[in-house]
């Protein structure tokens, strides 16, 4: 199928691989399907496009990436509501947001998706070890390294 965004124009998507939201994402409750759109290669970051709205997509990454002892603590009924039984069968995405030269992560709310049907849910943690706006990378800092080591 084609999908249209306002970001990459025309994009064509297996629709067997869209991840279905049953209740939508916070702020956006009525757009339930999405596309996983991998826009570079070795990138850890993703475009979580909405199917039926080209102005809606968010950029996504695996909190893991550089949060490593990020655990996000799922109950059985919340993993149930997905298809699942085991969460080491989930996947899961943190929305990634930038403020000013950082890029932060929901950790707070993650993604979690069912990798088998698909399905997923965005969770509303109460530990308040992670916020909405966790840092995740400094992009000055980052580019200062790569000019010095180019």
């Amino acid at each position: 199928m084609i999908i249209e965004t306002s970001r990459f124009g025309p994009l064509e998507v297996d629709e067997n691989r869209l991840i279905r939201f049953a209740k939508g994402i916070l702020g956006f409750p009525e757009q339930h399907d999405y596309a996983l759109i991998q826009t570079a290669e070795n990138s850890g970051f993703y475009w979580l496009q909405a199917v039926d709205r080209a102005e809606l997509a968010f950029v996504v990454c695996d909190p893991r990436l550089f949060v490593p002892e990020y655990v996000v603590p799922v109950k059985l009924e919340e993993l149930s509501q997905i298809g699942l039984s085991e969460p080491s069968a989930a996947q899961v995405f943190t929305i990634v947001n930038r403020v000013d030269d950082i890029l932060t992560g929901n950790l707070q709310g993650p993604l979690v998706v069912n990798v088998e049907t698909r399905q997923a849910k965005q969770l509303v943690l109460s530990d308040r070890r992670y916020s909405t706006r966790h840092p995740l990378m400094n992009l000055k800092q980052r580019q200062e390294a790569v000019s010095r080591s180019a």
